[in-house]
């Protein structure tokens, strides 16, 4: 009895193991919370034991106690470790190997203390240690968005596997700054219980509570969802801008196309085999072994999903990659006789299946592209409508069976509903879209006229909030008459529609970065538009991650603790410090700074932005460069001779690749 009491008081508080007339309770008690805790401890001699018991242990309060608990917080956070997982054997090993003296807290004092003081904590200087955590908190979030002219909402909701509602926020807007340029940031902002009926009028209050918390109400919310009617009332009840996705509405299209008889037969026949291949183990070597002989790549066969957009194409598509080895298999004398009734598709619906995979492609395509998240979207939902509408014209030379899939996805896209003028302004506000092609004369004209009259009042707010030192600087210097922030606006209209348009694969918030200086008024308003998502599917994404989260072991999660957790696992960026010069690459520069006389030189310099090799040019912070040196003259020449094209609007990217193989470019220094 005294053994179980004392076990009793080095328990964690809070926990107590209840007895009666037997040990069971205790001992499970000891396996769940105090794992190291062996049954029958080996015997350790006086005089190691006396030397053991005088380690310190690190006090909790020490710098290094809180680094190494605050590590294991972010662990369980990057990692979507369960809180349990401190009290995991070989995790408690792992700890006491690194740091004897450090006590483990008990899995509580992750969830009620750690995860929560992460997600709120509001210090202004970090550690090393701390940085990568530091940047995912709640007042570091607040500080972001601060700084956004406009931002954008995504939001879904989700059902977990203890079949409770929650609703997803999810934020987007750009940033843009001299050192970085512009970048498109999202922030998981919260994921909350609801429990009443989601109705438009109630999803409205949450979004207007959200909006509140988030110190968000004033920056012109844009709300992007699926088509779902409740989410369209409480888009106008909240008084958001309201975008459908456009990802959703190219897939009801083509569920439309799905949904044909012939269509739905073909795909009921390919769906049966490529079931028979999951659930056979005899049928899926035999597969395996005629992929190996027919040379072809061993893939596994797809299955589609009704909730999955595009499963049906990646079925087909897969079973045609893979038909001579379907066909082949399914003829082996060593499948049961049951088993050979499956058939494979004949040459006459083999062709019927290539021709719906060609016709469903450019579908495929769109919701794929509108799907991204790390590049602005909603700028292409117009050109991209346009294109398909022309795709899915009927043809002549169209099979009856292409030509009804065709009129079923351009039936249903020309009758979709969207915010035209919101769509057209995004798109001209692009640099590769600016021409508007897609658009009559009057069209074209209605929309870079709504830009200018934008940039126009965003200029004269900021004159408005500015007065005294308008005032200042009009005593100190004598000017003309001013010219208005219309006609400003309108000049630089004139010029950006005039300025080279850039390939479709360069990023206009690169091309932003650079060309900002030359139309500061226009690019105000381009900070409003490319922040705008083209679909809702980052919020929807993160049902996976809560998924991982509130698994079947951790359903009795508290839900403010879900909340924390996605908003902590989403945020989180991983810092890597003093980063080597020699791992970055010249992306694209600012205007050249030098003169002909420099050119001659044996090396000169000039300003660039670059990119961390390691992760790719896609998604990462860009660095000023100071300074870059060139050598080889043919290189040089080839630089000189572009210089005025690069003036007019050309980056120093296309400058370089024109001079491959010419000279070498050296990275000097970073800033």
């Amino acid at each position: 009895m005294a053994a179980s009491k004392e076990r009793q008081i080095h328990s964690p508080p809070g926990l107590t193991a209840s007895y009666l007339s037997n040990t069971t309770n205790m001992r499970q008690h000891l396996v769940r919370f105090h794992p190291e805790t062996e049954k029958d401890p080996p015997t350790v001699p006086t005089t190691q034991r006396t030397i053991l018991e005088t380690v310190s242990k690190l006090p909790k309060n020490s710098q290094k106690a809180k680094s190494i608990t605050k590590a294991i917080a972010t662990f369980i956070v990057t990692d979507l470790r369960p809180y349990s997982v401190v009290n995991n054997r070989g995790f408690r090993l792992v700890v006491r190997t690194m740091e004897p003296r450090y006590k483990l807290p008990h899995r509580k004092h992750f969830a009620e203390k750690e995860i929560p003081h992460l997600y709120n904590e509001t210090k202004a200087r970090y550690t090393a240690v701390e940085v990568a955590a530091a940047l995912a908190t709640k007042a570091n979030v607040l500080a972001s968005m601060e700084k956004a002219s406009r931002i954008a909402l995504t939001c879904d909701a989700w059902t977990s596997v203890a079949t409770k509602s929650f609703v997803t926020i999810t934020a987007h807007f750009v940033l843009a700054s001299d050192k970085n340029g512009w970048k498109l940031v999202s922030h998981v902002l919260q994921t909350r219980e609801m429990s009443e009926s989601h109705t438009g009028a109630n999803v409205a209050e949450l979004l207007k509570l959200a909006a509140a918390e988030w110190q968000i109400s004033d920056k012109d919310l844009v709300l992007v969802t699926d088509n779902a009617s409740n989410m369209v009332v409480a888009a106008q009840k909240a008084n958001f801008v309201h975008l459908k996705c456009y990802a959703h509405t190219a897939n009801l299209a083509s569920q439309k196309a799905l949904k044909l008889a012939a269509v739905a037969k073909l795909l009921a026949r390919i769906r049966r085999i490529s079931t028979f291949f999951h659930r056979s183990t005899t049928g899926l070597h035999l597969l395996e072994e005629n992929q190996k002989l027919l040379g072809l790549k061993r893939h596994k066969l797809k299955t589609d999903v009704c909730t999955r957009w595009n499963s049906a194409y990646e079925m087909t598509e897969r079973f045609l990659e893979q038909q001579p080895a379907i066909a082949a298999t399914l003829l082996s004398p060593q499948l049961r006789k049951k088993e050979t009734d499956i058939a494979t598709l004949n040459e006459n619906d083999v062709s019927n299946a290539e021709e719906m995979v060609s016709a469903l492609k450019p579908m495929k395509d769109a919701t794929t592209l509108m799907s991204q998240e790390k590049n602005p979207s909603a700028c292409l939902i117009a050109p991209v409508h346009t294109k398909l509408l022309q795709n899915t014209e009927p043809n002549t030379e169209d099979s009856p069976l292409v030509r009804d899939i065709k009129k079923a996805i351009h039936d249903d896209l020309s009758s979709s509903e969207a915010e035209k003028s919101l769509l057209y302004t995004a798109s001209a506000l692009d640099p590769r879209f600016k021409a508007l092609p897609f658009l009559s004369e009057e069209e074209r004209e209605q929309t870079y006229g709504k830009v200018i009259a934008e940039a126009a009042s965003l200029e004269v707010r900021v004159e408005e909030e500015t007065p005294e030192d308008n005032a200042r600087a009009a005593a100190v210097v004598t000017t003309p008459e001013p010219i208005s922030a219309y006609t400003r606006a309108k000049d630089e209209m004139a010029k950006y529609r005039l300025a080279l348009t850039p390939s479709l694969q360069e990023d206009p918030l690169l091309w932003w970065s650079v060309h900002q200086v030359l139309y500061p008024m226009i690019a105000n308003v381009a900070k409003r538009y490319l922040c705008i998502p083209g679909s809702s599917v980052s919020a929807e994404r993160v049902f996976s991650t809560a998924g991982d989260i509130v698994t079947a072991q951790r359903s009795t999660l508290k839900s403010e603790h879900i909340d924390q957790l996605v908003f902590l696992h989403k945020n989180i960026v991983v810092v890597q410090a003093n980063a080597n010069t020699n791992n970055y690459t010249v992306v694209s520069t600012t205007r050249p700074a030098f003169t002909t006389t420099h050119i001659k030189s044996q090396s000169f310099r000039w300003r660039a932005f670059a990119y961390p090799v390691e992760v790719g040019c896609t998604g990462s912070t860009p660095r000023l460069i100071k300074s870059l040196e060139v050598t080889g003259s043919k290189l040089r020449t080839a630089l000189k001779d572009r210089a005025e094209e690069v003036e007019q609007g050309y980056s120093w990217l296309l400058a370089l690749q024109k001079g491959q193989g010419m000279g070498k470019a050296r990275i000097v220094g970073l800033a």
